[in-house]
C-alpha cells in the first residue's frame, strides 16, 4: 500500500514539472529549452500511470487526491505562498476520497 501511495504522489509530481514548465516558458519569458524537461516529464507521467495496479478510470479518480496533496505542497515550496486551513482541509477530503476508492475491497 505505501509503494502504490509513493507512485501515485511521485505520478502527480511528474505531471505537475510537465505542466509547470511550459507555463515558465510562456508565462514568465523563461528559455525555450524548458519545453524539453517538460515533454519528457510528461512522457515519464504516462509512463508511471501504467504501473498502477488498477483499472485505468479507477487509477485516475484516486490519482486526483494525490494531485491535490502534491499541487499544494507545489504551491507552499515551490511558489512559496502559505496554505490555508481550507487548503489543508480540503487535501485532507481528497486524500479520504482517494483512499476509498484505492482501498475498496476487491
Amino acid at each position: 500500500m505505501l509503494r502504490i501511495a509513493a507512485l501515485f504522489f511521485v505520478t502527480a509530481l511528474a505531471e505537475i514539472v510537465g505542466c509547470y514548465l511550459p507555463w515558465l516558458v510562456l508565462k514568465q519569458d523563461k528559455p525555450v529549452w524548458l519545453l524539453l524537461p517538460a515533454a519528457a516529464s510528461l512522457v515519464l507521467f504516462a509512463w508511471l500511470l501504467t504501473l498502477h495496479p488498477t483499472a485505468a478510470g479507477r487509477t485516475y479518480a484516486a490519482y486526483g487526491g494525490a494531485y491535490i496533496c502534491v499541487a499544494l505542497l507545489w504551491l507552499r515550496f515551490v511558489d512559496g505562498i502559505a496554505l490555508t486551513r481550507f487548503d489543508v482541509i480540503g487535501a485532507a477530503l481528497a486524500l479520504a476520497g482517494m483512499a476509498v476508492i484505492a482501498l475498496q475491497p476487491k
